[in-house]
């Protein structure tokens, strides 16, 4: 009995294995999209400005005494992990704004400005326009400091990952997590958004190409792409957690068995 088990088990391994190529592969059949398939997958993205967004604003000019209204004593950003350094001429000119529960900034001069939902360009032009009364040359830069996503499951180094691009897909985090494990389901992914309170879970399957005209291809800050292990995977922790639990049963009826043998032969050895 116990030998046409490990055999059915060993069929069942031999024929998964045949099946793998198939299963880890990702966006199977690009290459037969027909044209408006291909159409469909180009798509633009704008990241839009969230709450609690710290937002690097930038204001310089020639004219430096017209910006100077527009620029705090400096405060350089600094995300998770990385080294702090001094102020100098790459960081004096770095400010950060948070991005508070009304979606407001509170910027120098100019008071609180409604930034939330809007684009890093419109949130310039906003500026510019304020701004260039006073100070007509005046160039700004706005960036999302603390943009960042977080990869969890089958993949080889789960993590925060900070990043500074406005364009990060779900395959860019994948990749900045080291590409998903042998074991992985590539059918079976999930990203988890928060939208501004609400959230919002979204399935992937990433052996499907339909996966580059999803709506959610690009990733927001504060997203959570997680993984989920195949049915291999997911049985073997079955049968592991069992094992463990039948193991420390044996352990416990072994142990009990040696403390009262010990005990029955201390007796004896009392009573001679």
């Amino acid at each position: 009995m116990k030998r046409s088990f490990l055999l059915a088990l060993l069929l069942i391994n031999l024929f998964g294995s045949c099946r793998t190529p198939q299963n880890i592969a990702y966006f199977q059949g690009i290459e037969n999209l027909t044209a408006e398939q291909l159409e469909e997958m180009n798509q633009k993205y704008t990241p839009r400005i969230c709450i609690d967004d710290a937002l690097i604003i930038n204001v310089t000019s020639p004219e430096r005494e017209t910006t100077a209204p527009f620029s705090p004593p400096p405060f350089g950003y600094f995300m998770p992990g990385e080294a702090e350094i001094g102020i100098s001429a790459t960081t004096q000119n770095l400010f950060t704004y948070l991005v508070d529960e009304n979606g407001d900034i509170n910027f120098p001069v100019l008071g609180r400005i409604h930034v939330v939902g809007l684009s890093i360009n419109e949130t310039i032009r906003a500026l510019e326009e304020m701004i260039w009364k006073t100070a007509p040359n005046a160039v700004i830069l706005v960036q999302i400091a603390n943009f960042k996503v977080s990869v969890l499951g089958e993949v080889r180094s789960p993590n925060n990952y900070p990043d500074r691009t406005p364009r990060l897909s779900i395959f860019d985090a994948i990749s900045l997590a080291g590409d998903l494990t042998v074991t992985a389901d590539r059918k079976n992914v999930w990203l988890l958004r928060d939208n501004n309170g609400e959230k919002i879970p979204v399935h992937f399957d990433l052996t499907d190409p339909a996966v580059f005209a999803s709506p959610y291809y690009y990733l927001q800050q504060n997203d959570i792409v997680y993984v989920y292990p195949n049915m291999a995977q997911r049985r073997n922790a079955q049968y592991s957690n069992r094992d463990n639990i039948r193991l420390s049963f044996y352990s416990t009826i072994v142990s009990t068995v040696s403390f009262l043998t010990t005990i029955i032969l201390t007796v004896r050895g009392q009573n001679r």
